[in-house]
């Protein structure tokens, strides 16, 4: 027995083609603030008829270019946007040329002496200054080259001279590394060239000193146990004279009659160290010191003012001995020989001080009776006097 039911079956969902997309639904109040805002731009965008004044004045300036009695220059001034674009031209233009230029400017700022000429007056040497030496590690086999010649300055005293080209003062002396020697310890040889460069310093650098003061500094170094030495040296400070001079250990300047110009004594040598003969360290020093002067009366800033160099070389041998084996006082200087070699001061003057001779002045002491010589040639030999009893005063063929 069949059943039949009234029920229809379900129809399947048709789905929409392609071409009928889905419209979106979009609430009554959006769609009529979006129809307002529409009729507000198209108001505000579309032309306007001028008014009638405006009418007006554009007829009656027509007819004024017409008949040519137009106002000269009344269009003249550019658009804002014609004016903007030259703006935005000038910047661009600026931009081109500004960015190369301001590094150019950097550049020069950090480093002037790329500009031909140093028109700034940046160098301390002038411009032909040649590179610092290195620094002196064996014995020169000749003298130095000669420089081109060229006449010192306040601003350059030691123009036209090989030292020019020397360290600065005690940046000069250099100190070796120290090694045990014998039965010294490395730390007691360190303590006999650090002692050393304090003699050297004081003696030939200190301001106090070429002044004319006491070098107590370099007296501290000196054993006092030395027989006579510091007893000696105390009495030419006090009363030099011929054969006990203290300008065989000290340079000094009358400053009534001379003064350093500037602060910089230029300096060139070297220090060595071996085993000496009694348990000691022996230290052999050979250094030259140049000094710019001027007379003390004439004016420091007179860029006219002559200067003049006056060239001092030292030879030292000096010894620490081990003080356990001998009567020494630790850490002090024995001096077994001192020479020096004054160059550009005058001869037979006795009274402690150095005394540069200036080309415009007359000379002063005794005629020179010995040879010419370098003061600058360190390659040769100053005598082995043991003490600076020589006399021998002659003329230099530089300063």
């Amino acid at each position: 027995m069949s059943l039949v039911s009234d029920k229809q079956p379900e129809q399947p969902e048709q789905s929409e083609g392609p071409g009928e997309p889905e419209q979106p639904s979009f609430p009554d109040d959006v769609w009529e603030r979006f129809a307002r805002d529409t009729e507000r731009d198209i108001r505000t965008s579309a032309p306007k008829e001028p008014s009638a004044r405006a009418r007006m004045v554009t007829e009656r300036l027509r007819q004024e270019e017409a008949r040519g009695t137009r106002p000269e220059g009344w269009r003249a001034a550019p658009a804002w946007r014609e004016m903007n674009g030259r703006a935005a031209r000038r910047r661009r233009l600026w931009a081109i040329i500004g960015v190369p230029l301001a590094a150019a400017v950097a550049v020069v700022a950090m480093k002037p002496s790329l500009l031909p000429g140093d028109p700034f007056g940046t160098s301390s040497h002038g411009p032909t200054a040649a590179a610092p030496l290195p620094a002196e590690t064996a014995p020169p086999t000749a003298a130095p080259s000669s420089v081109a010649p060229d006449t010192p300055t306040l601003n350059r005293p030691f123009a036209g001279s090989p030292a020019e080209r020397w360290a600065d003062g005690a940046a000069g002396i250099v100190v070796p590394e120290a090694t045990p020697v014998g039965s010294l310890t490395r730390a007691q040889v360190a303590t006999a060239l650090r002692q050393t460069k304090t003699l050297l310093v004081d003696a030939n650098l200190n301001p106090a000193t070429l002044r004319g003061e006491r070098p107590e500094a370099a007296l501290a170094t000196l054993d006092p146990k030395q027989p006579k030495l510091l007893d000696d040296l105390r009495s030419r400070l006090r009363e030099p004279g011929k054969g006990h001079d203290p300008l065989s250990l000290f340079s000094r300047f009358d400053p009534e009659e001379t003064r350093l110009v500037g602060d910089v004594v230029k300096t060139r040598g070297r220090m060595t160290f071996k085993a000496g003969e009694r348990a000691s360290v022996a230290i052999h020093v050979d250094y030259t010191f140049v000094y710019p002067v001027v007379p003390a009366d004439q004016g420091s800033d007179d860029g006219s003012t002559e200067v003049t160099r006056t060239i001092v070389r030292r030879v030292l041998d000096l010894e620490v001995s081990d003080p356990t084996k001998y009567r020494v006082t630790p850490g002090k200087l024995s001096v077994v020989r001192y020479d020096e070699d004054l160059a550009n001061s005058a001869c037979a003057v006795y009274d402690g001080f150095l005394h540069p001779q200036f080309p415009s002045a007359a000379p002063t002491g005794a005629a020179p009776t010995g040879p010419t010589t370098d003061p600058y040639d360190r390659s040769r030999d100053i005598g082995h006097s043991g003490s600076s009893g020589n006399d021998s005063c002659g003329t230099v063929s530089r300063t």
